[in-house]
């Protein structure tokens, strides 16, 4: 075990060496450009570069002399976390015995079975609704827009009427009456709307060499500058939203969308740098659509 222990630092301390590596290449020499400057960053590069060469050598040493282990280590109930990964499902045994405990208690409480079947009946009758609470009474609200309307040719017409440079706009139904409307910008992006009429309810952003699969549309992209861009699109799509007016907020949030065509090319408007913590510029403003960095946008 000290050998593994000692092997894992070691990959560690490789992968903090070749982080650190990359931040430094993402800063560049500043906003000053000198010749000193310039060599002294190149000098710094070379000896990191050369640390790293050396790490790699010394990790490659340590591994070969690692032996097969005659019999698997015992982890405990680490074993577990590679079955489920995700954050917020780790605790889920624990959360099966609380169920369990609680469900065995129900024949002994009427009560407790009784609401069981009432909650039972009312996500059967709701089971596509938002609301898991069903009111047959008519409200007195006006219906302001067909912003939710189901017919699919308002939709579709809706997008063929926007059109922008180097983006084409592909409107499926994989799911029935609600669209996915496929969105690619350039050789930059890809993207996903999930649209009930002209509401978006959901943006998936992923690379333009990367799928999107329509079995999950709550995958996330492998590049965090996508990432980043999905979480500023959804922010967006709550800004652009209008009950009043679904047509122009569609457009509006179009155009804003249209402005990652140039993600990588446009340097920030505010520190004029291109990279910032090792990402450009993933937000757009809403009115200008000039590119800014997280910590610059504030």
């Amino acid at each position: 075990m000290e050998k593994l222990n000692f092997t894992l630092g070691a990959v560690r301390n490789l992968r903090s060496s070749v982080r650190q590596c990359f931040e430094k290449l993402a800063d560049g020499t500043g906003p000053e450009q000198s010749e000193e400057n310039n060599a002294k960053f190149l000098l710094e590069f070379q000896e990191n570069f050369n640390d790293i060469n050396h790490q790699i050598k010394e990790l490659e040493g340590i591994i070969n002399s690692l032996q097969v282990p005659p019999a698997p280590y015992y982890l405990g109930n680490t074993t577990y976390l590679a079955q489920e990964t995700t954050q917020d499902r780790q605790a889920l045994y624990s959360q099966l015995v609380n169920s369990y405990k609680w469900i065995d208690k129900v024949p002994r409480y009427p009560a407790v079975h009784d609401h069981s079947l009432l909650a039972y009946n009312n996500l059967n009758v709701n089971s596509l609704r938002r609301s898991y609470i069903y009111n047959s009474q008519k409200r007195g609200r006006v219906q302001y827009s067909t912003c939710n309307t189901p017919d699919p040719d308002h939709t579709d017409n809706l997008f063929s009427e926007i059109s922008h440079p180097n983006t084409t706009y592909k409107v499926c139904r994989p799911f029935g009456s609600s669209a996915v409307v496929l969105i690619t910008i350039s050789h930059v992006l890809k993207a996903a709307l999930v649209c009930k009429g002209v509401l978006i309810e959901w943006v998936s952003v992923k690379g333009f060499d990367e799928h999107i699969d329509f079995d999950d549309l709550f995958a996330e992209s492998r590049y965090a500058v996508f990432r980043k861009v999905q979480e500023n699109t959804q922010a967006a799509m709550l800004h652009f939203f209008s009950p009043t007016l679904p047509d122009l907020a569609i457009k509006s949030y179009m155009a804003w969308f249209h402005s990652y065509s140039r993600l990588f090319v446009e340097p920030c408007k505010r520190c004029g740098k291109f990279l910032a913590t090792g990402l450009p510029p993933t937000w757009r403003d809403l009115r200008t659509l000039e590119p800014y960095h997280e910590e610059c946008k504030n």
